[in-house]
């Protein structure tokens, strides 16, 4: 029985492996990178790089112009028992209690508000946002005519019930409340809108199911709603420690026309002095930029320690 011939094949030459073996990893998808590596240029360029200057500057005496001295960890011992420095934080952490804790009560009932309503839902939307995209300068001007003393709106209803004037911007108290006060009016906006996309979340069937049960609005509430809601309430809660206790404008804006010492100086008695305030004291004013630094990671680690607390407060609750 005869047989086929065998026919001999042709090698496989390299280039023909080249061509046909595919592409991975970056020599595939090398033109998405291309397309997002702005984005990284940028953050290295204006984000990391700026940082990682900060914490080496940290570590030198440095005004800014010339030649940097090597201090090591003496400034952040400085800092330590630096009594402005600590009188900064105290004044920032009233000024955030004042201010966070009432603007998350009225930014959830607005939230509820906003949900229940039948008509007009977009522009209600629109005017409780509208603070968040006002410019925080042109807003902290506006607050300071109002607690004025002696023209000031607020004084002037105070007189109308029969109370005494109060030198909102001359005492130490009084700044802590005018600043709280501008600071929740230009967030409560902003995370009732936050919060109304949480409650549109929350199925209907089971407030149905809890009308059925006999339950009343305020059970509803507890017993439905804020479980449900604890996941949003943790996130507005951390991002209002972040913004709050990194508060700059308001204070500035506010005060500089109370100033005693310097544009950064707080008011009368330094009330009103933040952390951010005294990091750009030191910086600016003192052209200490090698405390400057030290002073700016401590505010790091100031925020990062209130923002942990709070998250672990909520997420204990939540596991009760």
């Amino acid at each position: 029985m005869a047989t086929a011939p065998a026919v001999d094949k042709p090698p496989v030459t390299v280039v023909e492996t080249a061509v046909t073996r595919p592409r991975t990893g970056i020599r595939k998808y090398w033109h998405l990178y291309v397309a997002i590596s702005p984005f990284y240029l940028l953050f290295l360029a204006f984000g990391l790089v700026p940082v990682g200057f900060s914490l080496w500057v940290s570590f030198h005496r440095w005004d800014g112009l010339g030649s940097m001295e090597w201090a090591g960890l003496s400034q952040y011992r400085y800092l330590l028992s630096d009594s402005d420095f600590w009188g900064s934080v105290g004044n920032t952490i009233v000024i955030w209690s004042l201010a966070t804790f009432p603007m998350i009560f009225l930014a959830l009932v607005t939230a509820v508000m906003l949900n229940s309503a039948v008509r007009f839902k977009n522009v209600y939307r629109f005017a409780y946002f509208l603070p968040s995209v006002t410019s925080i300068v042109a807003v902290a001007i506006i607050f300071g005519s109002v607690f004025s003393t002696n023209f000031g709106l607020v004084n002037a209803l105070l007189q109308a019930i029969g109370l005494d004037q109060v030198a909102w911007l001359n005492t130490p108290w009084g700044i802590k409340a005018a600043i709280a006060t501008l600071m929740t009016w230009q967030w409560t906006g902003y995370n009732a809108i936050i919060f109304l996309a949480g409650l549109q979340t929350i199925p209907g069937e089971l407030y149905e199911a809890a009308r059925v049960d006999g339950a009343g609005t305020v059970q509803t509430f507890f017993r439905i709603t804020l479980p449900l809601m604890r996941p949003v309430l943790l996130f507005v809660l951390v991002i209002s420690t972040v913004t709050g206790l990194q508060s700059f404008s308001e204070p500035q804006v506010l005060l500089q026309t109370t100033a005693n010492e310097s544009t950064f100086s707080g008011g009368p008695d330094h009330a009103g002095r933040t952390m951010v305030l005294y990091f750009f004291q030191q910086t600016f004013d003192n052209n200490d930029f090698g405390y400057g630094a030290a002073v700016a990671w401590g505010i790091f680690l100031v925020v990062v320690l209130f923002s942990i607390i709070n998250w672990r407060l909520v997420q204990r609750r939540g596991e009760e």
